[in-house]
This record gives structure tokens, sequence and C-alpha cells, in this order.
């Protein structure tokens, strides 16, 4: 049950003195409802819908970040660069592209495991780790929840995929 309906009849409206005026010009009071969809019920929803056995895969259009954004050693003062670019909206070129909302897992005591775990129980469409690796490959690796493998991208191909 995500959402509800309760009919509250002529309860209120005759209390209030709510009332229209029919086809034939009699004064009836206002039959009235409530209807509401309750966002706990509405997310737990989402979520038996939109999950694997790693966890949540939130669809874009409800998740509560854009991007899972991950630094591993080597890659922490890259990753910084790229959340202030994600979240500001400018890309590297300069050019301006619509803020993102990013959820920045720079913990330094949790392992890379740890890290990837907690981003596919977490459920973020999209998860880019920087770490030493991606930073000597002058590339940036891009997950898509949904999907099983990362691939590289560059930083003008990161900003057009997400």
């Amino acid at each position: 049950e995500v959402g509800n309906i309760f009919k509250l009849g002529t309860r209120f409206s005759e209390t209030l003195g709510l009332s229209y005026v029919d086809e034939n010009g009699v004064k009836k009071p206002v039959v009235m409802g409530s209807y509401g969809i309750g966002p706990g019920r509405l997310m737990g929803t989402i979520v038996e819908l939109f999950h694997d056995d790693r966890g949540i895969c939130w669809p874009k259009s409800v998740a509560p970040f854009d991007v899972h954004l991950i630094s591993l050693p080597g890659g922490e003062q890259e990753a910084e660069k790229l959340y202030v670019q994600l979240s500001g909206g400018t890309a590297k070129s300069g050019e301006a592209v619509p803020p993102l909302e990013v959820l920045f897992d720079d913990r330094t005591d949790k392992s890379a495991g740890e890290k990837f775990s907690d981003a596919d129980l977490i459920g973020i469409p999209y998860r880019i780790v920087v770490s030493h690796k991606t930073v000597d490959q002058g590339v940036f690796e891009l997950k898509k929840r949904a999907e099983k493998d990362a691939r590289s991208v560059s930083l003008t191909e990161l900003f057009s995929l997400i």
C-alpha cells in the first residue's frame, strides 16, 4: 500500500458550513475525501521494486544523490577537484554544466572493498572512483549502479554520461 484514501463524507463540510448549489438550485454539503502518498511507504515500494542482492538501485529520478564519488589512496586531490566540479556545475574546460548532488566518500579508515560495498548498498545511480591508478591513466572509473561492470572514461566523457 503506497497511498491512502479516506472517505470523509459530509462530516467536516457540514461542521464548516461548506456547501454548493446543485443544478436544481438545491444547497448541499460538499462530499469530502483525503488522499495521500506516504514518503516512507513510497520509499519502501521503490526499494522493493529496484534492488538486487547487493542493495538498492535508486532510479535516477528519485535518487537522493546523482553521483557517489569514492576517493581511494593516491586519488585524494583529484577526487576533491572532481567533487568541486561536479557539485559546482563547472567542467574542467570551464564550460557550465548542471550542478549535481554528490555523495563524497573520502573516508580514510575504510578499504576500497568496504567503500564499494557501501556504494552498492546505498544504490546511488552512478559511482565514480578516483585512485592512484585512475590518476596515473588520466581517467575516472565510472560505474552505473544497475550494471555489473565499470569503465574508464575521460573527464569530458564523464560529464556527458551522467
